[in-house]
């Protein structure tokens, strides 16, 4: 499949009960990534694929460090580029968005 995918903020919820996954910053990024996960793999692209990532953290301060080091497991040696920034969070603690492209 060639072309772009863009996805919306993606909160960690579980499709099937509708319910916040996680209360740990780790728990919820796993969830958040599984989520996103399913969307790239329903329009053909990987992680690998992801080229830019829009990161929104509760309380960026406290848990950048535990965020990351989730996050990380998802992609090799090379990450997208990404920008992180903390925003005020309706009962979350992240929220992600990707921007994902195959090479023509």
């Amino acid at each position: 499949m060639n072309g772009w995918l863009f996805t919306a903020g993606v909160g960690p919820v579980d499709p099937g009960s509708g319910k916040v996954v996680g209360v740990t910053i780790e728990e919820q990024t796993h969830q958040v990534m599984k989520n996103l996960g399913a969307i790239l793999s329903s329009a053909g692209f990987a992680y690998s694929d992801v080229v830019k990532a829009t990161v929104h953290l509760q309380d960026l301060e406290h848990d950048f460090a535990g965020f990351n080091q989730a996050y990380r497991h998802y992609f090799s040696d090379s990450l997208p580029v990404r920008t992180t920034v903390g925003s005020s969070l309706n009962k979350i603690l992240v929220e992600i968005d990707f921007i994902a492209g195959h090479a023509q």
